[in-house]
């Protein structure tokens, strides 16, 4: 069960790390011009700030998915939720997006970790957005992790490390990356995260609409076997 929420916490993690906002940006900036502790601080403020925004989503939800987490109209809810969030992303797409390449303006010295981990907490702070995400993660996961408490701090914590790692990789690569992120593969990276979320949305809608149709499929898988 610990493995299954594990992998299931994969494409989560990896989604929240390709997708471009502000602080997709700011973290490339920080390392080319600060380094990597610095950068790798900063993230450290946005990952805490996650995890505010988790615990928030979690206690809000948590009475309500309790109820009905063994309801199939919840992922039906979630499925919803995801799908138009994704349809509404994929079709408010513009296909010219303005890179802002100006230099590292803040004042805040490459040593000074507490400052830029206070500056990645807010920045993430401010994108109301990201709290949406993570409610939208526990409304679809949450039926499936049963709201046990150990599994659902398995399966964030899985995530966050993911995302974390994955952060690193940028962090290292950040120059590379910064060259090619040009307007035109931004616009096709945030289409094809918002396509990614359109086909998780039809999926948790299939499972809420065919209770059955995955344990089915899971059979079918093992009898090839």
């Amino acid at each position: 069960m610990i493995i299954q929420d594990i992998l299931a916490a994969i494409p989560w993690g990896f989604l929240l790390a390709i997708s471009i906002g502000p602080g997709f940006f700011v973290l490339l900036e920080t390392s080319i011009t600060k380094g990597f502790k610095a950068a790798f601080t900063l993230d450290c403020g946005i990952i805490f700030s996650d995890i505010i925004f988790i615990l928030i989503a979690y206690f809000a939800s948590n009475q309500i998915l309790a109820q009905f987490k063994d309801n199939p109209n919840l992922y039906i809810i979630g499925g919803l939720i995801m799908s138009v969030y994704g349809l509404i992303s994929y079709t408010q797409l513009k296909k010219k997006f303005v890179i802002d390449e100006e230099k590292d303006i803040d004042d805040i010295p490459k040593n000074n970790y507490l400052g830029l981990f206070f500056k990645g907490f807010f920045l993430n702070v401010i994108n109301i957005g990201i709290l949406g995400f993570w409610m939208m993660v526990i409304i679809t996961q949450g039926p499936r992790l049963q709201m046990i408490p150990s599994r659902v701090f398995t399966f964030f914590t899985a995530t966050l490390f993911f995302y974390l790692a994955i952060d690193v990789v940028k962090i290292i690569l950040a120059k590379q990356l910064k060259h090619r992120l040009t307007p035109v593969n931004i616009y096709k990276i945030k289409r094809v995260i918002s396509f990614i979320l359109i086909i998780f949305g039809v999926f948790f809608l299939l499972q809420g609409i065919f209770p059955g149709f995955k344990e089915k499929v899971v059979d079918k898988i093992e009898e090839t076997r």
